[in-house]
């Protein structure tokens, strides 16, 4: 772990071994293979049960009573002996990682009676966690380290993972900049929540960045001559093609969000009236 981070996780008072899934494995039983299709499988009952895709909020009251959020925790605690290099090809990687990464989300809103923002926890996505395979993992760590490829924090420079960070070895070749539709940290602000599969990722993460796109994440006002997209796109713009935070040309940000408008008359509007960008305010309150 790199200095930067113990540092943070002791401004938070964060103990550097505190994890949501300890405590001793169901049954006796290793995991293996099947515990990241198990963890699927649980996601997509959750998702049946408490998860409201089209408004994208949680029922959280409702998960807490619920004999499958039991049955998730315990196989969350699977992960204690879980080997990530089961996962085989990039597909396999990114569907478990995005999975774990929401699931693991909506478990740190229960477990640490959240009620109205993330924000109420100090240090929320540095303190929730998980001991997979005898490391620990918080969100930045999955989504920095892994699924972004190793990069930076947009605040805290150089690759989230130390050269000798034993969790560098499963981090992605290559960004897949949709990743920012499909991970949901809690807030209102942020994408529905889905649960993926390695057999469909790809089309998935299509639907995510044009469900988000369309739902809100991009807003035009001809009149002004103005879009307003999600501050996701300001936080992540290299991952869209601009320069940090947005600084300088946002041609690239358009671009990218006009590739995936549903309306044609959008579509051409971003790419040839060169409005004004400016970037909606994030609301994180939570998405209950």
């Amino acid at each position: 772990m790199r200095l930067i981070h113990r540092l943070l996780l002791l401004r938070y008072g964060i103990p550097a071994d505190f994890v949501l899934n300890s405590g001793a494995e169901p049954d006796g039983v290793a995991a293996s293979g099947p515990a990241a299709a198990e963890i699927r499988r649980i996601a997509n009952t959750l998702k049946a049960e408490a998860f409201d895709a089209e408004r994208g909020r949680v029922d959280y009251s409702r998960l807490c009573a619920s004999p499958t959020y039991f049955d998730y925790c315990k196989c969350a605690r699977r992960l204690q002996s879980f080997d990530p290099t089961v996962l085989g090809d990039c597909e396999e990687r990114l569907a478990f990682w995005i999975n774990l990464y929401n699931a693991l989300i909506v478990d740190a809103v229960i477990q640490f009676g959240v009620k109205r923002s993330v924000n109420e926890v100090p240090g929320f996505f540095w303190r929730a966690a998980y001991n997979i395979g005898g490391q620990r993992y918080c969100p930045f760590d999955i989504e920095y380290g892994i699924l972004c490829a190793n990069a930076p924090h947009p605040a805290i420079p150089g690759p989230h993972f130390g050269t000798s960070d034993p969790r560098r070895r499963y981090s992605l070749e290559q960004l897949d900049s949709r990743i920012h539709f499909a991970l949901v940290c809690g807030a209102r602000s942020c994408p529905p929540i889905a649960v993926y599969d390695a057999a469909n990722i790809d089309e998935q993460l299509d639907v995510a960045a044009r469900t988000f796109i369309n739902s809100g994440g991009v807003e035009i006002d001809r009149v002004a001559n103005e879009v307003w997209l999600s501050q996701i796109f300001q936080w992540y713009a290299p991952d869209f093609g601009g320069r940090s935070f947005a600084f300088g040309d946002k041609r690239p940000l358009l671009e990218f969000a006009a590739s995936y408008l549903a309306d044609e008359a959008d579509h051409e509007f971003v790419l040839r009236e060169k409005p004004a960008v400016r970037f909606k305010l994030y609301d994180w309150s939570l998405n209950n």
